[in-house]
């Protein structure tokens, strides 16, 4: 049987007349759509018009909340109780089912984003939290987890249907967390880098960190973001290198292969 995994991008970020990434040219090359539930970053119309031709691409549909942080795009980190928390996800995670429904689809998965995620990465209590309400809105959801990183202890132990993900412009801690943003080397620009690293990292079944090790993992997707300035060229470059490898592409928990 073949090697295949999904291609998944964070899109429908654009904010009224304000644009935020190519995310026509990305629905050409991905395989699952993660797209902003307005508070991080989308609204509305964003959001209807990025489900409607995910649809038409035959792309799968997730909902993406993060932190209710505009000017910040998600990324500073908040601190709220559990239970704000919880229905800060409900909220979002209703807006996109009902917003997929509409477009003639169906929410499959759920990926938080940004300090979200990163503190869920760190804190296996708040990614159970953000899991659970999730859940509670949509029992169905394959929850897409950080590969290697609390948020896959959680997953588990709530006993969800998982996609495990690695990314292809970002480089790894050796915990299997992100190298942050602020630091020299912590997202890869290089497109032909990103396509021989994603190329190794699935071929291995690992993911391999800056400073070199190996941490054994499943690997069902791989991000490629949509918000730099290369990264249409990136999502290509990765693309071609894994078909040239003989690693086909499909949704994650379908069959078929392409």
């Amino acid at each position: 049987m073949s090697r295949t995994v999904d291609l998944n991008a964070d899109m429908g970020e654009s904010f009224g007349p304000w644009v935020m990434g190519r995310d026509a040219d990305l629905l050409d090359v991905i395989t699952s759509a993660n797209i902003a539930c307005g508070l991080h970053a989308g609204d509305w119309d964003t959001m209807a018009e990025t489900m409607k031709r995910a649809v038409a691409n035959g792309v799968g549909l997730g909902a993406h909340p993060g932190f209710p942080d505009l000017q910040g795009f998600g990324r500073r980190r908040m601190h709220m109780p559990a239970a704000s928390l919880a229905n800060l996800v409900r909220y979002q995670v209703g807006a996109a089912e009902g917003m997929a429904r509409a477009a003639g689809g169906t929410l499959r998965h759920l990926k938080l984003h940004g300090a979200m995620a990163n503190m869920a990465s760190e804190d296996e209590a708040m990614a159970r939290t953000c899991y659970e309400a999730a859940l509670s809105v949509a029992p169905d959801l394959i929850v897409m987890v950080l590969a290697g990183t609390a948020q896959e202890k959680a997953a588990r132990s709530i006993g969800c249907p998982i996609a495990h993900e690695i990314f292809a412009d970002r480089a790894y801690n050796d915990d299997a967390t992100l190298v942050d943003r602020s630091q020299p080397g912590a997202v890869i620009h290089d497109a032909a880098l990103a396509g021989q690293r994603m190329v190794e990292m699935v071929r291995e079944g690992a993911i391999i960190t800056e400073s070199g090790k190996r941490i054994e993992t499943r690997i069902d997707t791989i991000c490629l973001h949509g918000d730099t300035a290369e990264a249409v060229d990136i999502a290509k470059t990765v693309r071609q290198a894994l078909k040239d490898a003989g690693i086909g592409l499909r949704r994650f928990h379908d069959e078929a292969a392409s």
